[in-house]
This record gives C-alpha cells, structure tokens and sequence, in this order.
C-alpha cells in the first residue's frame, strides 16, 4: 500500500532512497549533458561515416539496453534497421549471459553495446566476433572495464558511460533514470552524425533543459497537489496501471513505463497502443478489474481487508488535441466501464524533447511508488 503522507516527507523519501533513483531522475539533465560531452570528447563528432549502415545492433544486458533499442528505434522512423539482440543464459548474472551476432551480420552492418556494467565476458567475445566478421563496433560503458579493453583491441569506438559517485554505493537497476540517459545520450549522437536519425547537440541540449524543467516541476519537495509525478503515483496506487499510448513518441515511453514500474515499484501494468488499445483492452475494462465490478466493495471494512485491484487507465500522448487523435474514443472507453483516467502530454518542442519529458514524469511516478510503499 502507498504511504501518501511520505510523499510530502522530502526526508522520509530521501532516507529510503538508498539506490540513488530520486537522485538520477533529478540529475538526468546533467547526465545528459555530460553524456554528450563524453561523446564529443570521444570523437563522435569528428567521424566521416561512409554511407548508413545496414542493419544496426544492439547488445546489452536488462532493461536499459532495451529501452535504448526501443527509443532508438522509434526515433530512427518507418523501416528502422535498429536491433536489439537478446541474450541468452541461465542467469541474468554478467557470467550468465551470452550475446551471438546473427549469421547474417558483415561488414555493412553497425554492432553497438551498451552496459552499465562493462564486466559482461560475453560482450567482449561479441566485440572481437564482429571485428572478425567486418562489423564497426562501438560501445558505451563505465571506463576502466573489461569491456572497454575489448572493445579497443577490437578497433572500436569506447564512449565512456557518465556515472555519478552514488552510482557505486548500490547495485544498479536496469530501469534507474540515470543510467538510460546515461548509455542512451552517446548512441543518440552517434546515430546521429551517421544520419539514421536526428539529434544534432542543439537537440540533445533542449532535451537536457526539459528535463531539468521537468525536474523542478516534480522533485521531492513539490507538494503533491502540484506535483504531476506524486499527483499519478497517489492515482496509481492500489490499482492496476493501463497504459495507452498515442504518437510514435509516447509509444516506448509507455512500454519504459511499465517496465520501471514493474522492476523498481513492484507494479503490474498492461501497455498497448491507440486505437487498438481500445480493442485490446476492452474485455479488461468490463472485466472484474472495472471500478463498478465489485458491488459489496462499499461494505468492505476499510481496516482489515484491503481494497480491490481496479484498472486506472494512464494515457501517454505526443499528438496536439487539433490533430487526428483517438483520445476522445479513449475517454469514452474508460468511463463507460466506470474506469478513471489520468493524462500526460508534454509541451511543445521536437521528438527528442517530448520522449524526455513523457519518460522523466514517468520515471518519477515510478520512484515515488517505489520509496512510499509499504507492504
């Protein structure tokens, strides 16, 4: 159960911030910053691509390397070439996974690793497997790894990964805000320069600043009232989050979404995009998770028994209310099956601006109910 009086305790929620996540969603601006600065530092800007590549690949281990993919992907627009490649193993320890180029994949092709961890045996075999097949490698991870050696005996391109000193007090979460700007800045501005999408520095900057915006609108110390991040996690609490997604921007915002919730608050969540959301998630509407499904709810003792699971629908939008949209449908949807709804939608600005505020809110909602819960 949520503990809502914490959200208005910035040191309650600051004491059980022991994995550094409010600190890393605050910071994302900053780490951006000093993620693109690293690249440049590298010599991301000073590369003369030869023509685009093929197939893009990219290996990594947990949920940053696939929300890389993912918002890699989106951004690169209609007949993308970018590729996650999943691992397999027995684990999810870094000995454990394994990463294999497919058969396919030579010297027209672009292998890129991204890892907050950098220790991963299988990353460095990859790196020296597409050296040998032909394939540029290029990787993201902290500076001094294993990795990093792999990767320069391989002739490619190590861009160090931003951490921060909190980084090391705790494992890090695959879903923590800081490391996604963390390994996703570099490949932003690397895809960038060889022209599979677009996010020039002046880009990457205004995305900084939104986050910063962002930030301020819904740190700790904002009261929930005026805080849209506390104002959704209170929302959310005791329910079942139902997200629906519409634009190509907030489609991986919504699928990050859920994945956070469910890696750092322990939230079930169903995602789907409009329109076929509607169809998708018609029967769960109507189904025993509807607001008005539990008849006897009103004598339920409000000590003893906890409150029935019911859907709260949380839409994730980037198109203007003027254009072609499917949120009026949505709308009608939720409230015919006596289901609320909750609305994000960033300001204007480019593609790479709206995916950073959609994900910051997000990530703070995510957060807030990781560190007010109580079981």
């Amino acid at each position: 159960m949520l503990d809502e009086s914490l959200l208005d305790d910035p040191e309650a929620l600051a004491a059980a911030d022991r994995r550094g996540l409010l600190r890393g969603a605050a910071e994302a601006g900053a780490r951006v910053r000093t993620a693109a600065r690293h690249a440049a530092e590298a010599g991301v800007a000073g590369l003369k691509p030869d023509g685009r590549p093929r197939a893009v690949l990219i290996a990594g281990p947990g949920a940053a390397a696939t929300h890389a993919a993912d918002l890699l992907g989106t951004l690169a627009g209609a007949g993308s070439p970018v590729t996650r490649l999943a691992p397999t193993g027995v684990a999810t320890a870094a000995g454990a996974l394994r990463w294999e180029l497919p058969g396919w994949a030579g010297s027209v092709d672009l292998l890129l690793i991204a890892t907050p961890d950098g220790t991963e045996p299988s990353l460095g075999v990859l790196s020296e497997q597409a050296y040998r097949r032909g394939c540029a490698v290029v990787a993201v991870a902290p500076a001094g790894t294993p990795l990093a050696e792999a990767v320069e005996g391989a002739h490619g391109l190590f861009l160090p990964m931003a951490t921060a000193p909190y980084d090391h007090d705790e494992p890090l979460a695959g879903s923590a805000p800081g490391v996604l700007w963390a390994l996703l800045t570099p490949l932003l501005a690397l895809l960038d320069r060889i022209g599979l999408l677009a996010a020039p520095p002046d880009a990457l900057e205004a995305a900084a600043d939104r986050l910063d915006r962002v930030a301020e609108r819904c740190g700790p110390a904002v009261a929930t009232y005026n805080n849209p991040a506390k104002t959704l996690a209170a929302e959310l609490a005791d329910g079942l989050p139902v997200i629906w997604t519409e634009g190509a921007a907030a489609g991986p915002a919504g699928r990050r979404f859920a994945a956070v919730l469910a890696e750092l608050s322990g939230v079930p969540a169903a995602v789907a995009e409009l329109p076929e959301a509607l169809a998708a998630h018609d029967a769960l509407l109507a189904g025993p998770l509807a607001a008005s499904a539990d008849p006897d709810d009103f004598f339920r003792d409000r000590v003893s028994e906890p409150p029935a699971l019911h859907a709260r629908v949380v839409l994730l939008r980037d198109r203007p209310l003027g254009g072609l949209t499917a949120a009026p449908a949505a709308r009608d949807l939720a409230l015919g099956h006596d289901t609320p709804i909750s609305e994000l939608e960033p300001e204007p600005g480019g593609e790479v601006e709206a995916l950073a505020e959609l994900i910051a809110v997000t990530d703070f909602t995510a957060v807030y109910l990781a560190l007010a819960s109580r079981a």
